[in-house]
């Protein structure tokens, strides 16, 4: 008897401890619907993100599925696992929390970490895009010197010289056959991690010819968010983002950030014992750290635009601070444009390229440009000069942009319709961007689906709501390496279209499939593309 009461008292103790897990869980669950805005279904732990999170669906898919289904809408309700999120479908409405009432909008969501934490090995919450409020202005404001166009302009150099390295080490593997044939995720995340190596990092790398060198082994293992502890870690930070914190969990392993850390802390001390200056990245992060990099006023005036998708840096990013990077910071701060590079502008490159062979009237015309400028070495004028090119790039970044971008509200903000509908985006919530939907937008990109530069041409881009045009983001929380990534992206295509035609053959996947979750552009069995001397 006195069992059987026991057994029963504690199935009653744990039906009643998971319901209220349970209610816990789905407490939000008409949050959106109080509001009288429509909202996506919640379930536990998983919040709005089920297929995503199951890998039922791509990135680009699920922004796509979700944009189409409240098409009637300029706003709508999801939920990221627990979080709360509106997502904006109007590109005024953007522009307006973007932009205009920036400041109930500063913040990003936290990736790892606490920026107050002085714990060395968690260097990603020290990173710009993690960082918050005040700490955000000074950095982006000490950093963003680093990236205007005189900057580009000098270290271009650089560039240049790795993209002819590059060309040398395709003419090699091309030399017996007059083509070779390349998987573009391996070929372009090692051009992209060379020039990251020589541009931040001050390194000479050629992971085209030397596959199995370290900087290139510990970068891709870095970047591979794929790993199973990695999916755990970034679950577990969606899910509890305090509880990460406790753990001390950091998107940068252990071993990965030891290693880079002490590359870059080697660099900076053989370059100040040897008195070496070298116009990179780690050399301005030298004299941010000494609070000597600054953009002076004639610098600002004579900035140029440096194509159609080039982000403007905000009054933030132009603010003169006497603040100074700490190493831990510099250090940060290096990882970060090494993981943009290494990922992100990888990404594009490859894209792009895969754009260009099986659109191959494109390729011609713009190789036609490049003949035409008849240039033995490529200048940094000549690049800016390519008008082509540009609306080339520009449409890939239109196609191929990040599925969506994100802000946090940092203090209770009302938001007024046009039909008179108001309502109150609360302290912590979240807003969504969904960038990939509003560039397949028939009304603001007509025939959506196709990789047409021609919509980018002088005359054309005048019809382009800009507002709609997001690959580096929108406003002061932008992309602060665009001019730099646009640069890599024009410099790297120019050159490969200058000496080879870049094809489709039997291996190439078309369309191309992508790899399902919540996961980054990346194909479901590779991408091949074959390049044959011209």
């Amino acid at each position: 008897m006195e069992a059987s009461f026991l057994s029963v008292t504690l199935g009653v103790v744990i039906v009643a401890v998971l319901g209220l897990i349970y209610r816990w869980l789905t407490k939000d669950r008409n949050f959106f619907l109080e509001k009288s805005i429509p909202s996506m279904d919640c379930k536990p732990l998983l919040g709005s993100l089920g297929p995503l999170i199951l890998k039922r669906v791509t990135f680009y898919e699920f922004v796509q599925q979700i944009y189409d289904k409240f098409s009637d809408a300029k706003v709508f309700g999801l939920f990221f696992t627990m979080s709360r999120t509106f997502v904006i479908r109007d590109p005024e409405l953007i522009k307006q929390i973007a932009v205009k009432d920036f400041e109930y909008f500063t913040d990003r969501r936290t990736l790892f970490g606490d920026e107050n934490n002085d714990n060395p090995n968690l260097l990603f919450a020290k990173a710009l895009g993690n960082l918050k409020g005040q700490k955000w202005r000074n950095m982006r404001a000490t950093l963003s010197p680093a990236f205007t166009g005189s900057r580009m302009r000098q270290m271009f150099c650089l560039m240049e010289r790795y993209a002819e390295q590059m060309i040398a080490a395709v003419d090699r593997e091309s030399a017996a056959t007059g083509s070779v044939d390349y998987e573009m995720r391996d070929f372009c995340t090692r051009v992209a991690n060379d020039i990251i190596a020589t541009c931040a990092f001050g390194l000479e790398v050629n992971s085209l010819d030397d596959r199995e060198n370290e900087f290139y082994k510990m970068g891709s293992k870095m970047v591979n968010f794929q790993r199973p502890t990695v999916m755990m870690k970034i679950f577990l930070n969606m899910l509890c983002p305090k509880l990460a914190v406790k753990l001390g969990l950091d998107l940068i392993d252990y071993e990965q950030g030891q290693y880079f850390s002490k590359l870059i802390k080697a660099t900076i001390e053989a370059r100040e014992t040897h008195g070496t200056v070298r116009p990179d990245i780690i050399h301005l992060l030298m004299q941010a750290r000494k609070g000597k990099l600054k953009q002076s006023s004639n610098e600002a005036a004579e900035e140029k635009d440096t194509g159609f998708a080039t982000v403007e840096e905000s009054q933030i990013g132009r603010e003169q601070i006497e603040g100074k990077l700490t190493e831990i910071e510099l250090i940060a701060q290096c990882l970060l444009f090494f993981l943009a590079g290494f990922d992100t502008i990888s990404s594009l490159m490859q894209f792009v390229a895969y754009e260009l062979a099986i659109n191959p009237e494109v390729q011609q015309k713009l190789y036609q440009e490049i003949a035409n400028d008849n240039a033995s070495t490529l200048t940094y004028e000549t690049l800016q000069n390519s008008k082509y090119l540009d609306m080339v790039v520009s449409e890939g970044l239109r196609l191929w942009p990040p599925p969506a971008t994100e802000r946090i509200c940092v203090r209770d903000y009302e938001l007024k319709l046009e039909n008179g509908h108001n309502f109150v985006i609360e302290k912590d919530c979240a807003v969504w961007f969904p960038v990939s939907a509003i560039h397949k937008d028939p009304q603001y990109f007509p025939n959506p689906n196709k990789f047409d530069p021609e919509r980018f041409s002088q005359t054309n881009r005048n019809n382009i709501n800009r507002d709609a045009y997001q690959p580096f983001g929108i406003g002061p929380r932008n992309c602060i390496g665009s001019r730099f990534a646009l640069m890599e992206l024009k410099t790297i295509i120019y050159k490969l279209v200058q000496n080879y035609r870049i094809e489709r053959y039997e291996r190439t996947q078309v369309p191309i499939q992508l790899v399902k979750g919540l996961t980054g552009i990346v194909t479901e069995n590779g991408m091949y593309l074959r390049f044959r001397k011209r």
